[in-house]
């Protein structure tokens, strides 16, 4: 399934990318695509997989879990989590 993928907060900091476009079947599937994708793009890119797991992810606008499938069209959103003081 083809989805786009859009990253929030460090995320895009740390990656200059607002969006992409994937391919998975389900959140959990598009974690290690995601992180090749960025290390393809940036081989020096700071973000690893681990650091995707750790955000809140919605799917269209609704809050999800690793175990949600995707389809085609869905838009995808990564929320790294945020500590302030």
């Amino acid at each position: 399934m083809s989805v786009r993928v859009r990253l929030f907060g460090l995320l895009r900091l740390d990656t200059g990318i607002r969006e992409l476009e994937l391919e998975a079947g389900s959140v959990r599937e598009l974690y290690p695509k995601l992180a090749e994708e960025l290390r393809r793009r940036d081989e020096n890119c700071p973000l690893k997989e681990k650091d995707l797991r750790g955000c809140v992810v919605s799917v269209n606008d609704r809050l999800s879990k690793p175990g949600t499938r995707l389809k085609d069209g869905d838009v995808v959103c990564l929320i790294p989590p945020v500590a302030g003081g």
